[in-house]
């Protein structure tokens, strides 16, 4: 029903910066609200921000705070992660996703769609 699209990832040293993109296509309609998500090798993968499409509302991780940024683009169906001031510890594969309902959007069981992942490495 949506299609995810991932892109932007790459290498970036530490204090840098990068800006990954996620386009929604399909039935975007049915869409509520986006999230990016993070999962680093060997860790469970973990919440790292949400917008939603009305409105905006944001709500971001502590360990990304003050450093990302979401936005999104309502007419062109993307959504967007700025991230600065990278870290080592920032290196993940990081993911896109989109969910129907309203509610905790910290958890990845409630997201209904993903994209593929784009991979963030930092170095050191």
């Amino acid at each position: 029903q949506v299609q995810l699209v991932e892109s932007g990832g790459g290498l970036v040293q530490a204090g840098g910066s990068l800006r990954l993109s996620c386009a929604a296509s399909g039935r975007t309609f049915s869409s509520v609200a986006m999230a990016w998500f993070r999962q680093a090798p060997g860790k469970e993968r973990e919440f790292v921000v949400s917008i939603l499409w009305s409105g905006g509302s944001t709500y971001y991780a502590d360990s990304v705070k003050g450093r990302f940024t979401i936005s999104r683009d309502n007419a062109k169906n993307t959504v967007y992660l700025q991230m600065d001031s990278l870290k080592p510890e920032d290196t993940a594969v990081y993911y896109c996703a989109a969910r129907t309902t309203y509610g905790v959007v910290t958890r990845t069981d409630d997201y209904d769609y993903w994209g593929q992942g784009t991979q963030v490495t930092v170095s050191s």
